[in-house]
């Protein structure tokens, strides 16, 4: 079995347009993620806040690197800024093949506070920041589908 390896990152918003645009264009990108991540086995969650992504990605060093690498080479995302990466023990979004929150999302309240434009001009928060936070807007998000 593969080494597990994580990337966590911030990237500034690239898409053109005004903001149901942006939100389509954000479905696509998490349609598409999905379906690469569940064939890869790359586990994750992707935040979208302040005209801002912050992601973490997870799962087999190659696979992580790879998606990682499409990343960097797509033109919506500008300004990249890793903020950790490196082995993991184990996966923090096991269940998800890309969960997601934005500032319309379950999680708004925390996500609108994060300063994600903040973290990449300052390179302040880190990845451990980014990680608690989708962590905990997960969990609040897993626990509400599991209500209705």
């Amino acid at each position: 079995m593969s080494e597990l390896y994580q990337v966590i990152y911030c990237s500034r918003n690239r898409i053109p347009g005004a903001p149901d645009t942006v939100s389509e264009n954000i479905g696509g990108i998490l349609a598409r993620s999905r379906e690469n991540n569940a064939r890869d086995g790359v586990t994750g969650g992707l935040l979208f806040s302040d005209g801002c992504f912050a992601q973490v990605l997870e799962g087999p060093m190659e696979a992580v690197t790879a998606a990682f690498e499409r990343i960097q080479c797509d033109e919506r995302h500008g300004e990249i800024v890793v903020l950790q990466s490196g082995p993991i023990a184990e996966r923090h979004f096991a269940d998800w093949s890309m969960a997601f929150t934005g500032t319309r999302a379950l999680g708004a309240g925390k996500v609108a506070g994060l300063g994600l434009s903040d973290t990449l001009t300052t390179r302040s928060g880190g990845g451990d920041t980014v990680l608690g936070l989708l962590r905990s807007v997960v969990v609040r998000e897993t626990e509400w589908l599991e209500s209705v």
